[in-house]
């Protein structure tokens, strides 16, 4: 016979095992669901750009034709599908993707993966059509995006970048590695140089009658600095450094354009797509909607995008940098 206290501690351990199984189903569950979390952050989406078109002129002939003629439309149709699949001749592949261009190029961690994902099956005989949008912003985010578009003229695929607003600044170091820059006429093209501000709080602190105290070890471990009283010597040295960045700013872009007189644009002004083409800084006035358009009787045109969703924490940094971009708070960084 057990005792009560042999029952109670039979039942104590029963319970626990009831509780450790329970918590074990609960830690397991929770990281099933992570991960699948984790599946839904990141996904490529691809899109068949010649059949959305086909599907938009069709939904268009449907609201506007007679029924008759809508019938005998999709005669007409079902008998050219017939023909295009007896032929063996495939079509060359056009693969767009997007940059929205902020002050970090934040959207360069979505232009590597899809740029990834089209390498894996792209050829020298399709194209790679980048619809870029960007006023420039931070040296090193511009520096890697360019970076990244480079990939794909190493692999002899033919680029093209297509500015329908604006591609200045580090956004045209992007779009100067295209074969071929593609423009709206009012786009704003160019602004090839570099510019580096911040405020300065020093006499401020002083009226105050509060110290601030920076101990670096090098002479130009620090040239310019927000509470510091700034100095001639470091102001020199920081523009050394910005003329360094900007020689080699000009010669990325010489290096892929060789014909444009880079002493002639490389002031940091910027032009209206006409008067770019005229400096050599574009090399057709269309827009990317025409010029896809066109290319679709030649070509399979795919939209690829690789989606990152971001967290609430990743949105509110990317909203706090853009008021600070509005503000004139982010720029010191140097930027392109």
């Amino acid at each position: 016979m057990l005792s009560g206290l042999e029952y109670l501690g039979l039942f104590l351990a029963k319970a626990l095992i009831i509780i450790f199984l329970i918590l074990f189903l609960v830690v397991m569950l929770l990281l099933i669901a992570s991960k699948a979390r984790d599946k839904l952050k990141e996904r490529l989406t691809i899109r068949h750009f010649n059949e959305k078109l086909d599907d938009i002129k069709e939904n268009l002939l449907y609201e506007t034709l007679t029924k008759d003629d809508f019938k005998k439309f999709l005669k007409e149709k079902k008998k050219k599908l017939k023909k295009k699949n007896k032929n063996t001749r495939k079509k060359s592949k056009v693969f767009v993707l997007q940059f929205q261009g902020d002050i970090q190029a934040s959207a360069v961690a979505t232009l590597r993966e899809s740029i990834t994902a089209i390498l894996t099956i792209a050829t020298p005989q399709d194209e790679v059509v980048i619809k870029l949008e960007s006023g420039g912003g931070m040296v090193h985010s511009y520096g890697l995006a360019t970076s990244q578009l480079k990939r794909i003229r190493d692999q002899k695929i033919p680029l093209t970048v297509a500015v329908d607003k604006i591609a200045a600044s580090g956004g045209y170091l992007m779009a100067a590695v295209a074969n071929q820059i593609l423009a709206a006429p009012f786009a704003i093209i160019g602004s090839i140089g570099v510019v580096f501000q911040m405020p300065n709080f020093h006499r401020a602190l002083q009226d105050k009658h509060i110290d601030f105290e920076q101990i670096t070890a090098g002479d130009y471990k620090r040239t310019l600095t927000i509470f510091g009283k700034n100095t001639e010597e470091g102001r020199e040295k920081l523009r050394q450094e910005l003329e360094a960045i900007h020689q080699q700013f000009k010669s990325v872009i010489q290096d892929f354009r060789s014909d444009l007189d880079i002493q002639r644009v490389a002031t940091g002004e910027h032009w209206l797509a006409q008067q770019a083409l005229e400096l050599k800084l574009v090399d057709q006035l269309i827009t990317s909607d025409a010029y896809l358009i066109n290319r679709s009787d030649t070509a399979d045109i795919y939209e690829v995008n690789y989606e990152i969703k971001k967290s609430f924490s990743e949105k509110f940094k990317i909203m706090t940098q853009h008021l600070m971009e509005m503000k004139g708070l982010g720029n010191w960084l140097p930027r392109a």
